[in-house]
């Protein structure tokens, strides 16, 4: 139940299996029909117990979770590994952005069903917009269908989450910005889940935006330059973030193995608690969500004390 395939039965044809029988040939009753079907049935009536083993342990890990109670108030998710997903299962990269964007309705559902208050999701950031042409065009593609769709999407108006895009949007396609635009306006008045996503997004260009914005704001109420650099606190710069009226992440979740933040919140996660799982996101499950949630349950925040 990892990223490894299940080893694959050896064939009949292999080394050992030629030696003949009496009135029979063992290599020929071995790749028979009834045989390869035999086969197949174990190795389904495996995988059914293993599936079951796992889904007990998920019951467990959600009862445990649930047990507990505390959950992040804002839980930061970096999507990571699409690409080499793809590659590992044989797939075009662009089928390993198809099933990440699917991945991500997955664990959207998993949040409202725990009821985490916001949660923000890092889909590209600034410098995979460098990729290779064909492949930033697929993930745009990707990205204005999934926006249209959330904006459809009976959960989200059920639940009233608001949703917003957050980052450096310019030299979008047109059409991906008017799909962002319509969903953050027919969600802006809800209550609900807080959910953003992360597009276009660097933390030093949200930090380096945030100080623009304030210098721009001290300008207007008449401060020089020098006024406004003596006067500049940390609350300032807070303040203009891209999704400033959020509270800062206490949980972020990275997936494939990368042990770093590439720049994920970087102002807003100086006290966050960090989790990083091995697997790829499209093959992220459940129970590593869970497994991970249970690990923020048992540690202690300290806050920089």
């Amino acid at each position: 139940m990892n990223d490894r395939q299940p080893a694959s039965v050896p064939s009949a044809s292999s080394g050992g299996c030629r030696r003949r029988e009496a009135g029979a040939t063992l290599g020929g009753v071995m790749s028979s029909e009834p045989v390869k079907l035999a086969l197949r049935a174990l190795q389904q009536a495996r995988n059914a117990a293993r599936g079951a083993l796992v889904w007990g342990y998920e019951q467990r890990l959600a009862r445990e979770v649930g047990a507990h109670g505390r959950l992040p108030r804002h839980l930061g998710l970096i999507l990571d590994g699409n690409r080499r997903f793809a590659r590992a299962s044989g797939l075009q990269r662009e089928m390993g952005h198809s099933f990440g964007a699917d991945k991500a309705h997955e664990v959207l559902q998993w949040c409202l069903e725990l009821g985490i208050p916001t949660v923000t999701i890092w889909v590209l950031s600034t410098d995979n917009t460098s990729r290779d042409p064909g492949e930033l065009a697929h993930i745009l593609s990707l990205l204005e269908r999934e926006a249209r769709n959330l904006a459809q999407d009976a959960r989200i108006h059920a639940n009233r989450v608001r949703v917003r895009a957050i980052g450096q949007h310019e030299g979008f396609p047109e059409t991906v910005l008017n799909a962002l635009s319509e969903l953050e306006a027919r969600t802006a008045h809800y209550d609900g889940m807080r959910l953003n996503i992360a597009v276009g997004y660097g933390g030093r260009e949200e930090i380096v935006d945030a100080v623009k914005r304030h210098l721009v704001r001290q300008a207007d109420a008449g401060l020089t330059l020098e006024e406004a650099a003596r006067t500049l606190a940390p609350e300032d710069i807070g303040a203009h973030l891209y999704a400033a009226d959020v509270p800062d992440p206490d949980f972020i979740i990275r997936t494939s193995g990368e042990i770093r933040l590439s720049g994920f919140l970087l102002w807003q996660s100086v006290y966050s608690e960090y989790y990083f799982c091995d697997v790829y996101w499209p093959g992220f499950r459940r129970v590593d969500f869970l497994r991970a949630l249970r690990e923020f349950q048992g540690r202690e925040r300290r806050f920089g004390r």
